[in-house]
């Protein structure tokens, strides 16, 4: 069995913990609870030939109080950077989070997660940001904790790049 460290990175309140839920134990709840901390979750995968567990570490989010510790960031294997499509500022928190995580866990794999696209009439997106990124080879996936849509493709993707990484 491989076992890979997973962060997840983001500003307050853009789904990280309703992604874990739904990824974890296919979940969804409209309440929110704020992490403290950080919140460790599990889940097994088969990845092509390969038994992996996931360890998950679900990150409080980012402002400017709270910032991010980087010995959470130690010893992972990739990250998740989330950001709420409804909040076009949540792409700025995510790419500040992404240079902190690099300087703590080297280049490691790492996909942009665009949550909330469920909520189609609120979305604040700036397209042609993320069509930059996409073109300097961020991989960045749309998804909807609530609808579940993206949610699996995410951290398969992720996984498989983990792996890819460590040369299993």
């Amino acid at each position: 069995m491989i076992q890979k460290k997973v962060c997840m990175l983001g500003a307050f309140a853009v789904g990280k913990t309703s992604l874990v839920a739904r990824f974890v134990s296919s979940i969804f709840t409209d309440k929110y609870h704020s992490t403290v901390g950080v919140k460790v979750d599990k889940k097994q995968l088969r990845i092509g030939e390969h038994d992996v567990n996931l360890m998950l570490w679900d990150l409080a989010g980012e402002d400017e109080f709270n910032k991010v510790q980087g010995t959470y960031l130690r010893g992972s294997s990739g990250y998740l950077l989330v950001m709420d499509a409804t909040r076009r500022a949540t792409l700025d928190t995510a790419l500040v989070l992404h240079e902190r995580a690099r300087g703590v866990a080297g280049s490691v794999p790492w996909i942009l997660v665009i949550n909330k696209i469920d909520l189609e009439a609120d979305l604040d997106l700036d397209e042609d940001r993320l069509s930059r990124l996409a073109q300097d080879g961020w991989t960045v996936i749309r998804s909807s904790a609530k609808t579940g849509q993206g949610v699996e493709e995410a951290f398969h993707t992720l996984a498989e790049r983990m792996i890819t990484a460590a040369g299993a």
